[in-house]
């Protein structure tokens, strides 16, 4: 391993031993959470016409007649051994429920950033560069529209207009229409399965069905970063090194892109990295709306019925999640701009 590259990884290192904390933290609070949810679980399962007898038996069954400490030391030792727990409404593992529905809320949520993204900065800096001009005015009401419009609404709205009214859209019913298989599990993604099948007939299927939940969760997380790309903007083309650059002669697309642009880059990506946690969050709306089988809606499905393992392991993936993206967030730091040390001490 070079020399340079040492320091790098144990900064990484580093990091990520800092993140424990707050791991154990989110195990903690999760559990506890869990437990203060309205409704018993045992009531739920045993079923409607369960005796008291019955109910707590199932109870037993359930190990929710021990101590509260008890139970989240058994919790504990079984998530050391990687074991999340088992899913009481799917009857499956929770770690095989996670990686079976996560890549469909990653691939819905990383087209939406990426759709919101191709939209929204070339939008932002037309708007600071053209400032009272009607291309600002116009970033001004598509920021407004994403920020109050609701994402169920925008969802329904969608469908009412392009699968009922037009007939151009497939039905909103999942990943895929019932008249394809589906490919064969590689990543999880349905557009880079299909693809790495070679059955584009099944890929093109699947972006139908991402089209319609992909612009609606679109149109809720380009509003910040439209925001955020045309107030950096505004800042960065005030600053005096833009008025030396364009005084040195520079071409406008120089000093537009090669100056502006990269040191207003550092808080949109900071706004990316908020906005794709927000979007994680958001999509639970969306997943229901168009039954899209993500782990949002297994979360809104675990939480009405107290199932504690789906939930706690839910919470825990999407804390690794943020811990993730604010790491890779800081190595980008570093590549956008070189005077941005990432050490073990940062």
């Amino acid at each position: 391993m070079s020399a340079p590259a040492y320091p790098r990884l144990r900064a990484v290192l580093m990091r990520c031993a800092q993140t424990i904390p707050v791991v154990i933290g989110v195990v903690i609070i999760s559990f506890l959470l869990t437990r203060a949810l309205p409704g018993d679980p045992a009531v739920y399962f045993a079923g409607v016409a369960a005796d008291a007898a019955s109910i707590e038996e199932t109870r037993i069954a359930m190990g929710l007649d021990k101590p509260l400490i008890e139970q989240f030391t058994i919790y504990v030792g079984n998530l050391l051994q990687g074991d999340l727990g088992q899913s009481l409404t799917s009857g499956r593992p929770v770690a095989t429920d996670l990686a079976n529905r996560l890549p469909a809320s990653l691939e819905l949520t990383l087209t939406a950033l990426l759709l919101a993204c191709v939209i929204a900065i070339p939008l932002g800096i037309l708007a600071a560069t053209g400032q009272g001009t009607w291309i600002d005015h116009v970033c001004r009401v598509v920021v407004t529209a994403g920020v109050s419009l609701p994402t169920f609404f925008t969802g329904i709205l969608l469908i009412y207009i392009f699968y009922y009214l037009l007939g151009i859209a497939p039905p909103p019913l999942g990943r895929l229409d019932f008249i394809y298989l589906d490919p064969d599990h590689v990543t999880g993604f349905y557009l880079i399965d299909a693809a790495l099948m070679g059955d584009w007939e099944t890929w093109r299927g699947a972006l139908k069905q991402l089209i319609l939940p992909a612009v609606t969760l679109a149109l809720f997380t380009l509003a910040p970063i439209a925001r955020m790309t045309r107030a950096a903007m505004l800042a960065a083309l005030s600053s005096d090194y833009i008025r030396t650059a364009r005084a040195a002669g520079l071409t406008n697309r120089k000093v537009l892109y090669g100056y502006a642009f990269r040191n207003a880059l550092l808080p949109v990506v900071t706004t990316l990295g908020m906005v794709f946690s927000f979007a994680l969050g958001a999509n639970v709306l969306v997943e229901k709306v168009f039954a899209w089988p993500g782990i949002g809606s297994y979360a809104v499905e675990a939480l009405v019925v107290s199932d504690y393992a789906a939930v706690q392991g839910f919470v825990l993936a999407m804390a690794l999640l943020f811990v993730l993206l604010n790491l890779l967030i800081d190595l980008a730091y570093t590549a956008i701009d070189p005077r941005i040390k990432f050490t073990a001490n940062d």
